[in-house]
């Protein structure tokens, strides 16, 4: 059973968090200070008050415009928030404890780190460390997964992926695969205990692949130097190979 309270409380929690980190997805890999100052328009630079900032209702309300500029909101805001927000609620719905905290932690990076790598290919360690780090600590509570296979998993995860870009580098004498791709897979196993990768990893190349023959259905060209966004796919597999891991 669902406890709607709990449930409550981790939408709006989210929903802030999300606000956060959808300025931080738009703002970052631009070079611009997420931390300081206060939030202002893009637009017009106008100093955002405390009615412009309500997650999700403000940019409803203006109809997703500057109320002093025009200027249109960017949708991603939105869209986090909301993400955000049903990750929250369904995380402390579910496990209304230090668990469910954990989860709803899980949850937050991974579409962060998804919708960076989906946008500029991009997985900073600023990021995928302190993910790692909350799998030895908050993950203990969230995961009947034992120490020791967090360690394995953690080092299976990166060491997996860092040997295949060292070896496809030294094959065709260029990247074909970001450290941040084998930092996050490790932050995973960290999480989820080494018996989940082969599961996570299987579900992302059947999405990528599916991706592919989707484009190649759309006319759109796919060869061998087409990039795709491992970390996104790596992301969004972590639930499902989670849940596969426990029905094996």
């Amino acid at each position: 059973m669902i406890d709607p309270w709990a449930a409550l409380f981790g939408a709006v929690a989210g929903a802030i968090a999300g606000s956060f980190l959808a300025t931080l997805i738009l703002r970052w890999p631009q070079g611009r200070g997420v931390m300081r100052g206060r939030s202002a328009c893009d637009g017009c630079g106008r100093v955002l008050g405390a009615i412009d900032l309500v997650p999700m209702l403000s940019a409803l309300v203006q109809r997703g415009r500057c109320r002093s500029c025009g200027a249109a909101i960017d949708p991603l805001h939105g869209r986090v928030e909301a993400g955000c927000a049903i990750i929250g609620a369904l995380a402390l719905g579910f496990v209304p404890d230090l668990g469910g905290i954990g989860w709803a932690l899980l949850g937050w990076l991974l579409l962060t780190l998804a919708l960076l790598d989906w946008r500029h290919f991009w997985l900073p360690d600023a990021l995928t460390l302190p993910l790692a780090f909350f799998g030895f600590t908050l993950g203990l509570w969230t995961t009947d997964v034992a120490l020791v296979d967090r360690v394995i998993g953690a080092a299976a995860g990166y060491l997996g992926l860092l040997a295949i870009a060292l070896g496809y580098r030294a094959l065709r004498g260029r990247e074909g695969l970001g450290l941040g791709d084998a930092k996050l897979l490790g932050a995973i196993g960290a999480w989820l205990g080494w018996q989940a990768l082969p599961f996570i990893l299987l579900i992302a190349a059947s999405l990528g692949l599916a991706g592919a023959l989707v484009a190649l259905a759309l006319g759109r060209a796919v060869q061998g130097q087409s990039r795709a966004p491992l970390g996104t796919l790596l992301a969004i597999a972590t639930l499902p190979g989670w849940i596969v891991r426990g029905l094996i």
